[in-house]
């Protein structure tokens, strides 16, 4: 149940202040309004009516504000307006020099990189080509050193054969010596006699 008013007053007061009251926390009502004010259904009536009515014209003279200070509100809005256009504007340059900053830094990082990457490329290319290069020489002494190899056994064999065709030659040389020296010997044999009787003659 509503807090009753005061019964002093007008029924008009006491109904103006239980719609003022009751407003306040909800749309006050003919019968909250009757109840609160101690008055007849009537008077809550055409009271509440009048409450309305004035409110309404209260409101209206609120939103009919005065021209300069809708000048004045508009001046404020903007100078808010263009603080804050210009605070935008400074923090979108700040944020636009951070990220050209960035940019730079990446691209110079970048650079940076692809420099390294050519420099290590160019290495392992000179370094492939030095290798390269050991390569076909270590191949060109394995050539020459094999066909040196493949030289010696061929002299090697030639010298081998000459022995053998010089063996044969000396045992060849040495029959013929020892045949040559047995002719020799039955010569001097056939010979010494014959000097003998010569000399026994005599």
């Amino acid at each position: 149940m509503s807090e009753q008013i005061s019964p002093t007053g007008s029924a008009r007061d006491r109904v103006f202040a239980a719609a003022e009251k009751i407003s306040a926390e909800r749309n006050p009502t003919v019968s909250s309004v009757r109840e609160a004010a101690g008055v007849s259904n009537a008077d809550a009536t055409r009271y509440l009516k009048a409450w309305r009515e004035e409110s309404a014209v209260a409101g209206s003279r609120i939103v009919a504000t005065p021209q300069p200070l809708l000048d004045q509100a508009a001046r404020l809005a903007g100078s808010v307006w263009a603080d804050a256009v210009a605070l935008a504007a400074e923090q979108h340059a700040a944020l636009e020099a951070r990220w050209v900053k960035e940019g730079q830094d990446k691209d110079t990082e970048l650079a940076e990189l692809v420099a390294d990457l050519d420099r290590i490329t160019n290495k392992n290319t000179a370094d492939a080509a030095a290798l390269n290069a050991e390569l076909v020489a270590a191949v060109s002494r394995a050539q020459d050193a094999e066909e040196r190899a493949r030289q010696a056994e061929t002299a090697a064999e030639r010298s081998r054969s000459d022995a053998g065709t010089l063996a044969t030659d000396l045992a060849a040389a040495r029959a013929r010596a020892d045949t040559l020296q047995q002719s020799h010997d039955a010569l001097l044999q056939r010979i010494t006699p014959q000097a003998d009787e010569t000399a026994s003659k005599k």
